[in-house]
């Protein structure tokens, strides 16, 4: 199931990984196989994450704005889509009050 959430959740982790992998492949030289498990681990998680988003927008979880940070900005640097969760969840919560 899809929720706001997990996405976001999902989003951070994508995150982390994509920061192990700029420190693993600039701060230690790029040693292998990390550098590859790390590449192919952010590269699958953009692909997921782009195409989850995708169903999420047609499902009214996330706005079209969430899922282009994700999808478009996501393969450069995905800290863009996680911005833009907490972006959301705290416009969110200003509307709920």
């Amino acid at each position: 199931m899809i929720t706001f959430d997990r996405l976001k959740y999902v989003s951070f982790f994508h995150s982390l990984v994509y920061l192990a992998l700029l420190i693993v492949a600039f701060g230690l030289h790029n040693p292998q196989p990390e550098t590859f498990i790390l590449g192919l681990s952010h590269g699958l998680l953009w692909i997921g994450m782009s195409l989850v988003c995708l169903v999420a927008v047609r499902l009214r979880i996330i706005p079209l704005r969430v899922a282009v940070a994700v999808a478009v900005l996501g393969g450069i640097g995905p800290f863009f889509g996680s911005a833009e969760f907490v972006r959301e969840e705290r416009r969110r919560a200003r509307l709920a009050q």
